[in-house]
């Protein structure tokens, strides 16, 4: 998995968390275990708290924890939680009056549509704690 991505970044960190699910990790920690910056490592956990799969604690011995039992959360809940599509939103300032574009911009995005809900399915089968659990380094 590409480990500069946002998705990558948050499956690894909580699946280390499921490891140790009452361990407070600070952003500094993860981002210099994940190799990059903890700016980029609080914005990326921030969209995980704010779908609730995550908390913060502020001050000297904060920091960040599963909100949840790792049991109960599934791939599919952090790739919704990053709000990461396949399918782009839909272009309003559509200036193409060609039938053949539109058609096919249709066509694709159906497919593409389908594709993404058959993925969130897939990902919905597996936890965090099933990839790594309490086995985590």
């Amino acid at each position: 998995m590409k480990r500069n991505s946002r998705l990558s970044l948050a499956l690894h960190t909580l699946s280390h968390m499921a490891g140790d699910p009452d361990h407070v990790r600070t952003s500094a920690d993860i981002a210099k275990h994940a190799g990059t910056n903890p700016v980029v490592v609080r914005r990326v956990l921030g969209k995980l708290r704010e779908a609730g799969l995550l908390t913060s604690e502020k001050g000297h011995a904060g920091g960040w924890r599963l909100a949840r039992a790792p049991q109960d959360i599934t791939l599919a809940d952090v790739y919704l939680a990053l709000d990461e599509r396949l399918v782009a939103a839909e272009e309003t300032n559509e200036t193409s009056t060609c039938s053949v574009e539109h058609a096919l911009h249709k066509r694709v995005t159906g497919v593409l549509q389908e594709v993404e809900q058959s993925l969130v399915a897939r990902l919905g089968e597996t936890s965090i704690y099933e990839v790594c659990g309490p086995k985590s380094g």
